[in-house]
């Protein structure tokens, strides 16, 4: 069994924040898996399903961000689950919007979320960090993290990157950290097309091609992020029509 924690704050007025892309992962990893409803428990949300034949449990630790290792603490004792099946998802200021690392133990980074975590279970965890950048100005940090991700940011690389998540969760179980980087990372920033070596002849009549969107998958309707998209977002839209 293992335990997929999302880290946020709770409550609509912090739904759309960027300190919330953890919890937003949980649920879209809730509702591509199919998993059951969500129940209050452990001082949190926990939705309980299967990905890959293994049961998987999602919880949305509602303690507070600084808080949120009493309610991880509390599943971990409960299910007897060793800290080394615990995947935690959270914001990282120190990666560009849309980049993700996974990172097995380790320290916290300054992040309160882990912190916790860490006071209360050990640190033999895993961290999928999802990047959110970094506002340049130390300052700034606590205004960001909690403000809302722009509207071009939820339509683009954030519903990009919750689908990519979701979709290759399987590889985490199987213990395949670099395959789930590398597979999240192609999806968020494909590689650029290569382009046609035209002859020197026909250069001077040849149309030129306009550049591809970076996050344009028209051209491949069968894929799982167009098949996703209207109900990501629908999510998403949710998420950020709770705020006051």
């Amino acid at each position: 069994m293992f335990l997929v924690v999302g880290l946020g704050n709770p409550g609509s007025g912090y739904a759309g924040n960027r300190h919330n892309i953890g919890f937003m992962a949980a649920d879209e990893i809730v509702r591509r898996h199919s998993f059951g409803p969500w129940r209050k428990k452990f001082q949190g949300q926990l939705a309980e399903g299967t990905i890959a034949g293994h049961k998987v449990l999602v919880l949305k630790p509602e303690t507070f961000m600084n808080n949120s290792g009493q309610s991880v603490g509390e599943a971990l004792r409960f299910y007897k689950i060793p800290v080394e099946d615990v995947i935690v998802l959270h914001d990282e200021l120190d990666l560009p919007p849309g980049r993700l690392r996974v990172k097995r133990a380790g320290g916290h980074g300054g992040h309160n979320g882990l912190r916790s975590i860490d006071a209360h279970c050990g640190k033999e965890y895993r961290r999928v960090r999802l990047g959110i950048g970094h506002p340049g100005d130390k300052a700034r940090v606590h205004g960001y993290v909690l403000g809302d991700f722009a509207k071009s940011e939820q339509d683009g690389w954030l519903m990009t990157l919750l689908d990519a998540v979701a979709r290759e969760m399987p590889r985490l179980f199987a213990d395949d950290d670099s395959g789930f980087m590398s597979k999240v990372a192609h999806e968020v920033t494909p590689p650029k097309p290569r382009t046609p070596k035209v002859p020197k002849e026909a250069k001077a009549d040849a149309p030129v091609e306009a550049p591809r969107e970076k996050y344009d998958v028209s051209d491949k309707p069968d894929t799982p992020i167009s098949n996703a998209a209207s109900a990501m977002a629908q999510a998403l839209a949710k998420a950020f029509g709770k705020k006051h």
